[in-house]
């Protein structure tokens, strides 16, 4: 959410800001509410004060037997007290439209972004690994190894459609997958790991801006929880409404959880195989920090989800994500996209992304400075280290055998028995 006062000082800096974003004159309409609120809250406060006087003037006409007196100012009084009420009813009216209004907007751009209508200008700064020669590559769903491991059918029966039952050998390489993503960030990167609910309130869901702009992305219950579309929604918000020491910071944790989206719009998009779920799992990976430290912290963040993919030897290149295709409630992004050779092409894999204080104003998660003063807010980081089930699919299709067996990865030896590969027949062996 932005800030009103910054707004109200800066409005040609913030319409230019935001131009970037293809969103024009956005101060205008903000300036006006924030006006009327303003002036609400003024009639509001003389009605007040005007009423008060009344008031204690009541009494002394009373004590003065004036009755016409007396009955002036009590009529005087309630005019007061209804012109009050209706004031301050205004003036909350007007500041629920206010802070609607600021939550709709999206959060303002590092100057590093390059500009750009969409994925296609976004920009490549840095690649590892050479895609391996694989005749006739297959698709995750195709390799012989992986079929009997990934129930597509038996999920639509249970679920729909975009949902998967996996078995065997895949079900067990996905839970190694996340496994070795865990013990790597926690051993290796020092983020703490956390286990949160799926299940969370209405303001957790606003306080990462999943709301309000998003709700059609996301799934609610009958009675009123959302469901996670990602960690990045419970971890950032265990620093709502609270002010953390600055001695603290930065806080890093990372979570291993399901995650849900309706994937509301995508029609016809990636509906082969298991790329794109309804039910997915995600290791995330969340930074609160100085304000100061935020863009070291998102290189160190890309970093760490950098070394996953290095460790299982998977080709990637990183990509800094243009004006267009930046997400709602990021300053800059970083994507990681894995080579895929069933596709022969590089798909998102991990999305990492510095927020600044965007989402702390949201959520009023603030700092205490070390040299004193009035608490300051915190700035906000959020990225996938990894997507469980896409780094499955990078896996399978990087690891295809000529015979239709995988090979995995070295590192994933301990977790899986020492078993090295998945056989054409979907054994581990």
């Amino acid at each position: 959410m932005h800030d009103i006062r910054f707004i109200r000082e800066n409005p040609k800096e913030f319409d230019k800001a935001l131009g970037r974003r293809g969103i024009n004159a956005a101060s205008k309409e903000i300036l006006k509410i924030d006006e009327d609120r303003r002036s609400a809250i003024l009639a509001a406060e003389t009605a007040q004060a005007e009423q008060n006087k009344s008031s204690k003037l009541i009494g002394a006409a009373k004590a003065s037997g004036n009755e016409e007196e007396f009955e002036k100012l009590r009529k005087l009084v309630a005019e007061k007290k209804n012109e009050v009420a209706d004031m301050n009813a205004r003036a909350k009216s007007l500041d629920e439209e206010l802070t609607l209004a600021l939550m709709s907007l999206p959060n303002i751009l590092n100057q590093e972004v390059p500009d750009g209508n969409d994925e296609n200008e976004n920009v490549e700064i840095f690649s590892w690994g050479e895609p391996r020669t694989i005749k006739n590559p297959k698709e995750h769903y195709e390799i012989p190894a992986a079929i009997p491991g990934m129930d597509f059918e038996t999920a639509a029966k249970l679920s729909g459609s975009r949902f998967v039952v996996l078995r065997g050998s895949v079900a067990r390489l996905h839970r190694a997958l996340a496994q070795f993503m865990l013990d790597t960030h926690i051993n290796e990167h020092g983020l703490t790991e956390t286990m949160t609910p799926v299940l969370v309130r209405e303001e957790a869901m606003f306080g990462t801006n999943q709301l309000p702009k998003f709700s059609d992305d996301s799934y609610q219950t009958t009675n009123g929880w959302w469901l996670i579309p990602t960690s990045e929604v419970t971890l950032t918000n265990t620093s709502a409404n609270a002010i953390t020491l600055e001695s603290s910071l930065p806080i890093r944790m990372t979570a291993h959880t399901q995650c849900f989206r309706s994937e509301a719009g995508s029609a016809g998009k990636d509906t082969a195989g298991m790329l794109r779920q309804h039910q997915f799992e995600k290791v995330e990976m969340v930074s609160i920090t100085h304000p100061n430290d935020s863009l070291a912290e998102h290189e160190r963040m890309t970093n760490c989800a950098k070394a996953i993919l290095e460790k299982l030897d998977l080709p990637y290149r990183v990509m800094l994500l243009c004006s267009g295709d930046t997400g709602f409630g990021a300053q800059k992004t970083n994507d990681l996209e894995v080579w895929l050779p069933g596709q022969q092409t590089y798909r998102e894999i991990s999305s990492v992304s510095v927020c600044g204080d965007f989402q702390a104003r949201r959520m009023n998660a603030r700092y205490k400075p070390s040299s004193g003063g009035k608490p300051e807010f915190v700035h906000t980081l959020n990225g996938s280290g990894l997507a469980v089930g896409r780094c499955l699919i990078a896996v399978l299709e990087n690891g295809q055998q000529e015979d239709g067996s995988v090979k995995l990865p070295e590192i994933l030896k301990n977790y899986l028995g020492g078993k090295t590969v998945i056989d054409n027949k979907g054994n581990l062996c």
